[in-house]
């Protein structure tokens, strides 16, 4: 195993519940209403696409750049407080940061998110970061976990990636990566060259290992 690669919100960090509160909010500015069934449309997808869907539900016409900006003030607000780690997301880190393995984080949330996010998990966990503002197609495209693995110099098959999003795993295998699955919001099936578990306090170094073995 040449790295491991983790995804963020709902992944390393219980965020999606602070994006739910914020994406309500800003619905609530254009107008419109959110629940659970439209957050489940997003998961895992682009910053672009959260903003475009927004605007085609509440069908308003207002800039989405203005949109954007909304959402990340009230994110940063937020995150500013801090932000509640997912069970065994740092007893994790620090064993592979132990056994020598290098790690990345590959998020589809923008830079400046990552870095709020990163005041609590710990920027020094991670030898390279790979965000929406460093690629031009996110998940579940390839691209994000493709630089990853090229900026590290690493095989993508020889990573392990975990990740909590279905467009998070597609991501993931489309670029060759093994993937341990813990799911959040969404379900993900079980399949050849995944695993699925239901925390991150049952992912140590060996099961990553045994799955580049």
């Amino acid at each position: 195993m040449d790295a491991v690669l983790f995804d963020m919100d709902g992944l390393l960090v219980d965020t999606e519940r602070v994006w739910f509160e914020v994406e309500e909010e800003v619905i609530g500015r254009l107008g419109g209403t959110w629940g659970p069934e439209h957050q489940a449309q997003l998961v895992g997808g682009s910053w672009e696409r959260t903003v475009a869907y927004m605007l085609a539900l509440t069908k308003t016409d207002v800039d989405p750049a203005v949109v954007g900006e909304w959402l990340i003030e009230g994110m940063e607000a937020r995150l500013h407080a801090g932000v509640t780690l997912m069970p065994g997301a740092l007893d994790l880190l620090r064993s592979l940061d132990d056994h020598g393995v290098r790690t990345g984080l590959v998020t589809s949330s923008l830079r400046v998110i990552a870095d709020a996010v990163l005041k609590t998990v710990g920027r020094e966990f991670f030898e390279i970061i790979v965000t929406a503002d460093d690629v031009s197609q996110t998940k579940p495209h390839p691209e994000p976990y493709l630089t990853a693995a090229q900026l590290l110099s690493v095989d993508p098959g020889r990573c392990a990636v975990l990740e909590d999003s279905p467009n998070g795993v597609a991501s993931a295998t489309a670029a060759g990566c093994r993937v341990v699955a813990v799911p959040s919001v969404l379900p993900i099936a079980p399949a050849e060259g995944r695993l699925v578990m239901p925390s991150l306090r049952d992912v140590n170094v060996e099961l990553l290992r045994s799955l580049i073995a």
